[in-house]
């Protein structure tokens, strides 16, 4: 396939790409970094220099600002929506562009669709409460959802919180145990919907392939657990000397409001669709993962 991607080279989508070539892929990645193009690779830096005659098989997007990087001010959040949305509309330009129209896009999403539900299980049925996050997933969800319109097929990725040794929320996670401290956060209720990055690229290299799915797609381990679960299953891989909770008051008042919809209300998500579509989970538990992570 001839593949169009976008936020390749972030924490998912790097080692994303060398899957795709591995496979035998040949892949077009939008980037604002300049980079030689090699045989398997074009990097372009503007949607608009591909040519209207291009045969794209497929568009994979994962662009946009990190929801941790900092603090949500009103300007922050505006970067976030902004970095979704702008680059989501220009991919649909795209597509009305082309001759040859994709057979597929797969865009991301995350869980924060769902809102705050408590221990409610939540496939991808599951109702939505609202906040920043649900706002954003949802607005995200029903503009790439138009490309539909164009008869290519959607699926919406729903990610979790994705978890690998060399990056993302992990690191910033392990950090205590590092130093011997077990933590967990606020009362250590709130779930965690994780799942091992090495998943999340099997996972979309699934959806990839099956010409008869679409819609919504929850990417998390089977098995959510709660944060002081978490906290228990990095004792039993770390050597620690105390435990400790982060009081929920300590981290509203840290980060304000991005504490409370990420890390001290959380959503117990299910991948039900991926699973009752034949998807086999390389890691479905939390000790599993850890174990290949550390």
């Amino acid at each position: 396939m001839h593949i169009l991607m976008t936020g390749a080279t972030g924490f998912i989508g790097q080692p994303l790409c060398e899957h795709l070539i591995n496979d035998g892929h040949r892949l077009t990645i939008l980037t604002r970094r300049p980079l030689a193009n090699v045989a398997s690779c074009i990097y372009i830096d503007k949607l608009e220099t591909v040519n209207p005659g291009e045969r794209i098989d497929a568009v994979i997007n994962l662009a946009g600002a990190s929801l941790a990087e900092r603090r949500w001010t009103p300007e922050y959040k505006r970067e976030i929506l902004a970095s979704r949305l702008d680059i989501t509309e220009g991919l649909l330009q795209l597509l009305q562009r082309l001759e040859s129209k994709p057979k597929v896009l797969l865009s991301a999403s995350a869980i924060g669709y769902y809102g705050h539900h408590g221990s409610d299980k939540l496939d991808e049925a599951g109702s939505c409460t609202p906040g920043f996050s649900q706002d954003l997933c949802e607005r995200w969800e029903r503009l790439a959802l138009t490309a539909c319109k164009l008869d290519v097929r959607v699926c919406l990725l729903r990610l979790g919180v994705v978890l690998d040794g060399d990056g993302g929320a992990f690191t910033q996670m392990a950090r205590p145990f590092n130093f011997g401290v077990a933590n967990w956060l606020g009362g250590g209720d709130q779930w965690l919907s994780w799942v091992h990055r090495r998943d999340v690229i099997r996972a979309i290299g699934f959806l990839l392939q099956r010409d008869e799915l679409d819609g919504p797609f929850n990417i998390t381990a089977p098995q959510a657990v709660s944060s002081r679960g978490f906290c228990e299953a990095m004792k039993r891989h770390k050597r620690t000397f105390i435990s400790i909770p982060v009081p929920a008051a300590i981290m509203r008042l840290m980060i304000g409001e991005m504490a409370q919809e990420l890390l001290l209300n959380g959503q117990r998500v299910v991948p039900a669709a991926l699973q009752q579509a034949g998807f086999i989970f390389e890691f479905p538990d939390i000790d599993a993962s850890l174990a290949d992570i550390l």
